[in-house]
């Protein structure tokens, strides 16, 4: 059974941590409590035999950003999230896509774009266009999520394992290299 390493990135307080409890254990954090590190493990099965899913849920706050590069060196799959109703947030998933690009050596990283908090819609501050607009630059899929009512957790998830295994397949070719892909 293949296992690969998501490391989920983005500002404090706007979801990663709702997103991956969500995913791993189908239930909602209601309470914002800082994340310092977590690590989760779900077994996966999309379009292959199944998978483990190693997620590892990133602190948001600045005065952990120092360990983000031991995070994305480990790192085989990148879920970069920005809360629909922050812009900020949206601004601050940029540096974090270049510190992976840096670290990984490597443009075609498996990345996925998400804009959590879509039950927020009427409060919503970053445009639809807007974020398709960035993954378009950065050639990556993006998706609008809610951990809160479950709107397309499950098909995030599912997603940056297709990228996952697209990538160790392709690993040797152009599609990737061995630095972004354990086997």
């Amino acid at each position: 059974m293949s296992e690969y390493k998501v490391v989920v990135l983005g500002s404090g307080g706007l979801g990663k941590s709702a997103l991956t409890v969500q995913f791993v254990t189908g239930s909602f954090i209601e309470k914002y409590e800082p994340t310092i590190e977590d690590f989760y493990r779900k077994e996966i099965e999309v379009d292959s035999p199944p998978s483990v899913l190693e997620n590892l849920d990133t602190a948001g706050t600045e005065q952990f950003a120092s360990m983000r590069d031991l995070y994305i060196k480990n790192g085989q799959g990148f879920i970069l999230v920005y809360s629909l109703v922050n812009q900020q947030s949206f601004q601050d998933i940029k540096p974090m896509r270049d510190q992976i690009i840096r670290v990984k050596r490597y443009e075609r990283v498996p990345m996925i774009l998400v804009g959590n908090k879509v039950d927020l819609e009427g409060e919503r501050d970053v445009s639809y266009g807007e974020s398709k607009a960035l993954a378009e630059e950065w050639s990556c899929p993006f998706m609008e999520t809610s951990a809160k009512n479950t709107a397309s957790v499950d098909e995030l998830f599912a997603e940056i394992l297709q990228q996952m295994n697209s990538a160790a397949q392709s690993n040797g070719d152009e599609g990737c290299c061995s630095a972004c892909v354990i086997l």
